[in-house]
């Protein structure tokens, strides 16, 4: 329980700065009317008046739709906002499962795989960020083959205009994949009769409605594909500079919290019959991702804020829709304190995910 010096001093600290922010807040507002510019966010409904490579917004009436530059400033941002989440949401499931094979990889009894590893993670936690995307994006992705001469395989198209995968999405029998999914976690203490009812809902959904899901190959055409899910080069280098460079952080997160896992642990699972690699599946991962998950808070913070680096390539990212409504509407003031609210949301969001996931696999001791 904290004491009442504590909280008082913690209360005037958050006072002190809170009323240092109001005060620059105030001093921009007044410099601001000296100049005849109020301060005001009313210029979020004007037409923003230019497009995006890229990016869905919310129109209502219509849900999600592309952008299009009859759109106001607040769709922009939205449009940008979305790119940002899209590539921050994917970069940490794909970093995450990457860096954890690293940490296997710099674990393992092989010296090959080992010294692979090791000069992965020392080659590129030293190497900056900004450099690999150009990297990435200049070296890389714009030295595929131009579009009329582009890469076509099982349904996968790629060139200079980036990445075309088959779309997959819902079918009319996704109802009975449904139904099972329900009756599986329902009944997801007795193994038998849940996974039985997902199988006899897929079965049942198929046979009544079609198949649960659709495949939706991309055609190529003179001028572009058709269909198909495309991935854009600047989506790509800077989702594959995010991974890669944050990866290799997670993979010494992982590492140093396997070896903070007692041997004594690898020992009994042994003495239980298990072999090495269900040893570290069923016995050693669970108890080293308990001690990993909060330095991949960290993380996975870094690498939402890196997203701003998207302006480096192109990608019309939350800083860079920023960019350009700032310099078209001339309301920097107001537009950079809707970005960094925004930001500081997104942050807040993944710490809270990531600390009510800590609290959900944290030991509880009982005195």
């Amino acid at each position: 329980m904290p004491r009442p010096r504590d909280l008082f001093i913690q209360g005037l600290v958050l006072g002190l700065v809170a009323w240092g922010l109001l005060l620059l807040l105030a001093e921009a507002r007044s410099r601001m009317a000296a100049q005849g510019i109020p301060f005001s966010f009313a210029f979020l409904s004007q037409e923003a008046g230019f497009s995006l490579s890229e990016g869905l917004t919310y129109a209502p009436g219509e849900g999600l739709r592309p952008f299009y530059p009859s759109d106001t400033y607040l769709q922009a941002l939205l449009a940008g906002f979305l790119n940002t989440l899209k590539v921050a949401l994917v970069g940490i499931l794909l970093a995450t499962f990457l860096g954890l094979l690293v940490a296997a990889g710099r674990l393992s009894a092989n010296p090959l795989a080992r010294g692979l590893a090791a000069g992965y993670v020392e080659s590129i936690r030293n190497t900056p960020l900004l450099l690999q995307l150009f990297v990435w994006y200049f070296a890389v992705l714009l030295k595929l083959p131009p579009w009329e001469q582009a890469l076509s395989w099982a349904g996968i198209v790629l060139s200079q205009r980036g990445l075309v995968l088959p779309e997959l999405g819902f079918g009319s029998g996704a109802w009975g994949l449904g139904l099972g999914a329900i009756t599986w976690f329902l009944l997801r203490q007795r193994p038998l009769w849940a996974w039985g009812s997902l199988v006899l809902g897929l079965f049942l959904g198929w046979a009544l409605w079609g198949p649960p899901f659709s495949f939706s190959a991309p055609e190529k055409g003179a001028f572009g594909t058709r269909g198909g899910l495309l991935l854009s080069p600047e989506f790509a280098a800077l989702l594959f500079g995010l991974v890669v460079y944050t990866s290799a952080f997670i993979a010494e997160v992982f590492r140093g919290a396997i070896l903070a896992v007692p041997k004594g642990q690898w020992e009994a699972a042994y003495a239980l019959g298990l072999e090495g690699r269900d040893a570290f599946r069923l016995i050693v991962l669970p108890q080293a991702v308990r001690i990993a998950v909060p330095p991949l808070a960290n993380q996975y913070l870094n690498l939402a804020k890196n997203t701003s680096l998207g302006v480096a390539v192109g990608y019309p990212d939350l800083f860079s829709v920023y960019s350009t409504v700032a310099n078209q509407s001339g309301r920097s003031l107001e537009a950079i304190l809707l970005v960094m609210a925004v930001y500081l949301t997104l942050s807040l969001g993944i710490s809270a995910a990531v600390n009510t996931y800590n609290r959900r696999v944290a030991l509880r001791w009982r005195l």
